[in-house]
């Protein structure tokens, strides 16, 4: 009874909603919440590759090439690292990881997997998903304390998020003029 009550309640309150003018998907979107399409997300993360090969690959690279490295370890199961893929899928983002990072995805399974790469670099284990690690070129760590603090990926405001990765690649050895927003 107090089911079909809460839906008739519920019912009732968007039918009035719509009566009067107001959507309830123009409401979320009002109030800010993200829009998110699970279905066009990408799902960067292979549980095939080999994450200590990619990991040292890039950074190789960076080293070679005087860029930070950056790991972004995470799952497709996870909306958050699929977010956070989808940020870095835009043409600013690529264009800022291009020029600044050498870059790479680690699966971690269920928070299982991989969890080496998390060790090697000085986390105790993979807290959420995803966990975002920034280097040196020489692989020096440089968030380690913000590493974990991406499993919230998916409310993140673009620009923030910008900011954050603007500011690591900035103290990257390439020119930082090339920044300008």
């Amino acid at each position: 009874m107090r089911f079909w009550t809460g839906f008739r309640l519920s019912f009732v309150a968007c039918a009035a909603l719509t009566v009067t003018g107001f959507s309830i998907p123009a409401l979320v979107a009002e109030a800010g919440a993200p829009d998110h399409h699970a279905k066009d997300e990408p799902r960067p993360f292979n549980a095939k590759q080999d994450a200590s090969a990619d990991v040292n690959r890039a950074l190789k690279d960076a080293a070679r090439f005087g860029k930070r490295g950056l790991i972004v370890m995470g799952a497709n199961w996870c909306h958050d690292s699929r977010a956070l893929a989808a940020h870095f899928e835009t043409p600013r983002f690529q264009t800022l990881i291009s020029k600044y990072y050498s870059f790479t995805y680690v699966d971690v399974g269920r928070k299982d997997r991989n969890l080496h790469i998390a060790h090697r670099f000085g986390l105790d284990g993979i807290v959420g998903t995803p966990t975002v690690i920034i280097t040196e070129s020489d692989g020096t760590v440089l968030n380690l304390d913000t590493a974990p603090d991406w499993r919230n990926a998916a409310s993140r405001d673009g620009t923030d998020v910008w900011e954050y990765f603007k500011e690591y690649a900035q103290g990257s050895d390439e020119t930082e003029n090339a920044l300008a927003p």
